[in-house]
């Protein structure tokens, strides 16, 4: 069980890694702000670097991770340009990013809840994940 449990939630951070880092891309040449601009470089760098010792301990198991949904990929493309298509400023970015990482830290302590039985490694990195995307959402309120 404990295997099982730790491949799984380590699938879902692998997948939450790799939304987050495609969401930061999709706006981050956008921003305007030096301090908007270096917080979501800083937190795409934190993300890379995690999601290389996710893929490391993913290896272990012989698990190739997991990708984000197509369709929640696809509507968060889509939200992402409407608002910014309506209005393109760091408001809006700072609202979208807000509100993703919102979503990644929601469903992040739901899979740590579900996959209780996961190894604490595992664990320990859903949780900085977790922090990161706290941390962002943080950065971003003064952009608001």
């Amino acid at each position: 069980m404990i295997e099982q449990d730790t491949v799984k939630l380590l699938r879902e951070c692998d997948a939450g890694v790799k939304m987050g880092v495609e969401s930061i891309e999709e706006v981050m040449d956008k921003a305007e702000a030096d301090g908007m601009r270096k917080a979501l470089f800083d937190c795409r760098s934190e993300h890379v670097k995690l999601g290389h010792e996710i893929q490391s301990e993913l290896d272990r198991f012989q698990d190739e991770g997991k990708d984000p949904h197509p369709m929640a990929e696809k509507m968060s493309w889509i939200k992402t340009e409407a608002m910014l298509l309506m209005k393109n400023c760091d408001a809006t970015i700072a609202d979208l990013m807000t509100d993703g990482c919102n979503m990644g830290v929601k469903s992040l302590n739901r899979y740590l809840n579900q996959y209780e039985a996961a190894s604490e490694r595992s664990k320990d990195i859903a949780k900085r994940l977790i922090h990161q995307e706290q941390t962002l959402a943080e950065s971003m309120r003064a952009y608001l």
